[in-house]
């Protein structure tokens, strides 16, 4: 299972995602929300179900898969899901001038996916796209593509060393955002005062810069002490991110300017562009 930072965006709703025997899993309370206008997400999809079991004789929630996926205050939090196929009949119980439009939306996401498995250079053509269009620009898109390809090399090297993804991953990757920020990534997101949006997504150019550091230095450190196992694993991650944590302490001494810092790098009023057809 892939868990990375995946957000479907429909119609300005962010939906929570995931690859799961490659294809995507999508949170059903976030598709609730998204169609439905709920304030109270979570009470709808149960009320929905005891409805449409009363109703129809039908478990929605057999239609459904648990994953964990990260919660608005920054923890993973089992959450149910449902792949494109199921997403469909569960939709179908919600009535709402928004399900058209969703539907076709799902459909082409799905297929999308199945175009990235033929061809994995569309995934990433699609997500400098996403950026760009949410107003972006151009060098940090850059920077921030590299970033993702730099935490999939990690990532890789974790998973041949025995590191189960999931909890294990948060760990290692706390490791290194300690190291090399003094903060692990939840405290770093509360200083950012966000709360369901990735973290890196609102670093600026520098915070990107020392975050690429650390992980492509705790992967060469991975690999030239070949760890093996989670204690080994996570001391490389201690090692990498004080790499990068003392390349910081040192331009910020120079500069006399912190490179954390509480902005976030798109301003929260700034509205988000919807791509074509979303």
């Amino acid at each position: 299972m892939e868990e990375e930072k995946h957000l479907a965006v429909f119609r300005g709703r962010q939906i929570r995602r995931l690859i799961y025997n490659n294809e995507w899993w999508f949170s059903v309370i976030d598709v609730v929300e998204a169609l439905s206008d709920s304030v109270n997400p979570r009470d709808y999809w149960y009320k929905m179900k005891v409805r449409v079991k009363d109703e129809e004789g039908v478990e929605l929630s057999t239609f459904c898969r648990q994953f964990k996926l990260r919660a608005p205050d920054g923890k993973l939090r089992a959450t149910d899901c449902a792949n494109t196929e199921s997403l469909f009949r569960i939709i179908q119980s919600i009535p709402s001038p928004k399900a058209e439009p969703f539907k076709r939306w799902l459909a082409r996401v799905g297929y999308e996916r199945v175009q990235e498995i033929e061809d994995p250079e569309l995934g990433a053509k699609r997500t400098r796209a996403l950026y760009k269009a949410k107003g972006y620009p151009d060098n940090w898109v850059e920077k921030r593509m590299r970033g993702i390809a730099i935490r999939g090399e990690l990532t890789d090297e974790w998973n041949k060393r025995g590191i189960k993804e999931g909890r294990n991953y948060a760990i290692l990757t706390a490791e290194i955002s300690k190291a090399a920020f003094g903060m692990t990534p939840s405290a770093y997101r509360r200083f950012k005062g966000l709360k369901r949006e990735n973290l890196r997504d609102h670093m600026n150019n520098l915070e990107l810069i020392f975050s690429m550091l650390s992980e492509a230095a705790t992967t060469e450190i991975t690999r030239n002490k070949d760890a093996q196992g989670f204690i080994e694993n996570k001391v490389a991650a201690q090692k990498g991110g004080r790499v990068a944590g003392g390349a910081r302490r040192q331009l910020e001494q120079e500069t006399g300017k912190n490179v954390s810092n509480r902005g976030n790098y798109l301003p929260k009023q700034q509205k988000v562009k919807e791509i074509k057809n979303q």
